[in-house]
């Protein structure tokens, strides 16, 4: 018999089988369904070792392991000042024409009871080595960018005559070429600005020390 309007053959929709259709609890491969995957969260105790890790070590009690290149970055103790010296000879002088770096040395020096000179010329500073009664500075510190000092044509000269003192310069960290060549004229030692900054507290602790007298 034909099917009539509004009749779908074969046999009416009652029976047809539904494709697609999951059953209760579950799918055709017997996955749960995600209202029973929202029921079943495992819910086990939280491991804890995060709280070891956050204090500075592992569950065990030891250090935590740091990545390669990566180690912790640990602030530097300030130096104890040195003894105070109202006729202490000046030690360190430096040829700087920056002045944010003038007032850098100078409050730093200030605070470890250290005296440091600036300087503009090399004439400056023999005359200022005389009135120290001859006493050998123990650090110059060049800015490498001076103007008018011209460090690389000045060290030479000073390393001849000043052989036991110390050159520290600093510079911009890009200035590749100008580190390269202060070493060459003799130049101790040659860092940025940044790292000159960091370390200057113990630079003139360290050469603003006097030295003590030879015994025996």
């Amino acid at each position: 018999m034909n099917a009539g309007p509004g009749r779908p053959s074969g046999g009416g929709g009652r029976n047809r089988r539904r494709r697609g259709r999951r059953p209760k609890g579950g799918n055709p491969h017997g996955r749960p369904s995600r209202d029973n995957q929202r029921d079943s969260i495992y819910t086990a105790p939280m491991d804890h070792s995060y709280r070891a890790a956050l204090a500075g070590g592992n569950s065990n009690g030891s250090r935590p392991r740091h990545r390669p290149g990566f180690a912790p970055n640990y602030p530097q103790a300030e130096p104890e000042p040195l003894p105070m010296r109202e006729d202490a000879a000046s030690r360190i002088f430096g040829f700087v024409d920056d002045l944010f770096f003038q007032a850098k040395i100078q409050e730093t020096a200030r605070k470890l009871n250290v005296k440091v000179e600036f300087v503009k010329t090399e004439q400056d500073l023999t005359e200022r080595i005389k009135l120290n009664g001859e006493e050998k500075p123990s650090l110059i510190i060049f800015d490498l960018n001076h103007a008018s000092a011209k460090p690389l044509s000045l060290i030479p000269k000073l390393k001849s005559k000043l052989k036991k003192t110390s050159v520290i310069g600093f510079l911009s960290h890009v200035q590749g070429d100008l580190k390269q060549k202060a070493h060459e004229v003799g130049c101790d030692m040659v860092l940025p600005r940044s790292a000159f900054s960091q370390n200057l507290p113990q630079l003139l602790r360290r050469h603003g020390a006097a030295e003590e007298p030879i015994t025996g």
